[in-house]
């Protein structure tokens, strides 16, 4: 266990100011994400180095496509989670409780562990990495000092000074879902336009990210909902942030029928051409063509990828297109 300072005490207990949930916790008790407990008037990370899941992963799987191509990421989980979505893929350890009996894994074992199997990074993913925060700076801070990159999948719900903290500490990539939009039925309570604002605020502190949009049947799929986020993404956050159409497979509670093809593809094809987002992705179908990039001013294929790797990179040694120069945003290296 850790104290987390991220908290201000109030008359019926403390409030965490981990993320934007803003739990009041009563002593004793937790939060929504199990994992910080009132215990004397103090915010304890009970979940500190409690891991579900270590493994080397691609790190185009996450997905990055713009963030170190082609290199492993040393990827940990912790449990629970602050959102609890009805399709999450990753239900078994997202909605489990913390093991009573569990080994902590301190942040030295695990880079040396990272260093062992040769990864380039490390990657907090699987469950929301805000039930591991008060662990992540330790983790970030020590994966940098031994040339490791840092970076997260997340819901991007951290209150901004948390994501403050994780930059300061060596965080250098996020891979941010984004549910949906306020007129949601699923979800409700979450505040959607917060997640692009926090996306800005990392863009601002000169980290890279990448949007995820999982198009769910019958939650987020519907008009006003995919318009909302394609203008949120191209006011927040520009042309030139990769926005990745995912397909959605029933999981969990929610028992829809998996998206269709054709609606990724007209996605893709609206958010290109009416919101002007150079790099749109679709993910999760196996379409090699849909994860290639190709460049927005003469429409060369400059990176294909296949089977969560790069195949093919026609980018010269400073990321411009070959054939008209044009600079491909690319964070870190190949």
């Amino acid at each position: 266990m850790r104290v987390e300072n991220l908290y201000q005490k109030e008359e019926k207990g403390i409030r965490c100011l981990v993320c934007e949930r803003r739990c009041l916790i009563e002593e004793g008790k937790r939060g929504i994400c199990k994992n910080y407990a009132s215990i004397s008037k103090k915010l304890v990370h009970l979940g500190y180095g409690k891991l579900s899941a270590v493994e080397s992963r691609p790190i185009e799987i996450k997905p990055f496509f713009h963030y170190h191509p082609n290199t492993s990421a040393l990827t940990f989980s912790g449990f629970g989670c602050n959102f609890y979505c009805p399709w999450c893929q990753n239900y078994h350890i997202s909605f489990s409780e913390l093991p009573e009996r569990s080994k902590t894994i301190l942040p030295e074992e695990l880079i040396a562990l990272a260093l062992k199997e040769g990864d380039d990074g490390l990657c907090a993913s699987f469950n929301e990495p805000t039930t591991l925060y008060t662990y992540l700076l330790d983790v970030f801070e020590t994966g940098k000092r031994y040339g490791l990159y840092n970076c997260l999948v997340t819901n991007g719900y951290f209150t901004k000074r948390a994501l403050r903290n994780l930059i300061e500490n060596g965080a250098s990539g996020f891979s941010i879902d984004i549910k949906g939009c306020p007129n949601m039925r699923v979800l409700g309570s979450i505040e959607h336009r917060k997640i692009f604002e926090n996306a800005k605020e990392v863009l601002n502190l000169g980290v890279h990210v990448e949007i995820v949009y999982l198009v769910v049947t019958g939650a987020n799929d519907f008009e006003e909902c995919y318009r909302w986020i394609f203008k949120m993404h191209s006011e927040f956050l520009g042309e030139n942030v990769p926005l990745h159409i995912n397909r959605y497979y029933p999981k969990n509670y929610w028992k829809k029928p998996a998206t269709q093809i054709e609606k990724l593809l007209t996605l893709k094809e609206i958010a290109q051409k009416e919101y002007n987002v150079n790099y749109v992705y679709i993910g999760n179908t196996g379409l090699a063509e849909h994860e290639s990039t190709f460049c927005p001013r003469c429409n060369k294929r400059v990176i294909t990828r296949f089977s969560h790797g790069v195949v093919e990179w026609k980018l010269s040694k400073d990321y411009k297109c070959p054939r008209c120069g044009e600079k491909i945003p690319i964070y870190g290296k190949k």
